[in-house]
């Protein structure tokens, strides 16, 4: 299927967006809420937003580069903000659970509008946080498990919260492919 191409301030707007979303959340993962929860897993959910945005408007090409360039940058960004294990938790976290959110929405698009952000969004989030987790807390004397299951009931929860903002900006491409190509 061929997919409109970004206006290049559409491209612009969805990387500096996703670099904003991890780069925010490397950092307030840092700061817990209580035992079970930092201010990260509140943030972190939004990056599945924009990916499946994209995903669904321009098709799974467009999303992979703006996951690409927006983990280039988040990462750089968190190289210097963040301690160094978590920018590279993050950084493993976030290629393998976008590259499995984008294949699971486009296997999925051609069903009811809110099933491919739903459920990519829902497996993507076990994969990111177990890999988050373990690579960038594992053997730490900190509460980090039981961050992690409140993490993952928090991303669980907004990967809900977030279909009605998906529905919203996405309009009438929500129950189509994609836009129609203009001639």
């Amino acid at each position: 299927m061929r997919y409109p191409h970004p206006r290049p301030s559409q491209l612009a707007l969805a990387i500096v967006a996703m670099g904003v979303v991890v780069l925010s959340s490397n950092i307030l993962v840092q700061y817990a809420i209580n035992d079970w929860l930092t201010w990260g897993a509140i943030t972190y959910p939004f990056a599945f937003l924009v990916t499946e945005l994209v995903n669904r408007a321009f098709g799974p090409a467009q999303a992979r580069r703006v996951a690409w360039f927006g983990f280039a940058v988040a990462v750089a960004a968190s190289a210097l903000l963040a301690p160094p294990r978590i920018a590279a938790a993050s950084g493993l976290a976030f290629l393998l659970s976008q590259m499995l959110d984008i294949t699971v929405f486009d296997k999925l698009r051609h069903s009811r509008w809110w099933r491919a952000p739903l459920v990519a969004t829902m497996l993507a989030a076990v994969l990111d946080t177990s890999v988050f987790w373990s690579v960038g807390f594992a053997g730490q004397d900190l509460p980090w498990i039981t961050w992690a299951l409140g993490d993952l009931g928090v991303k669980l929860v907004m990967a809900v919260c977030l279909l009605l903002p998906f529905r919203l900006l996405i309009g009438q491409r929500a129950t189509t492919n994609a836009l129609p190509l203009q001639k």
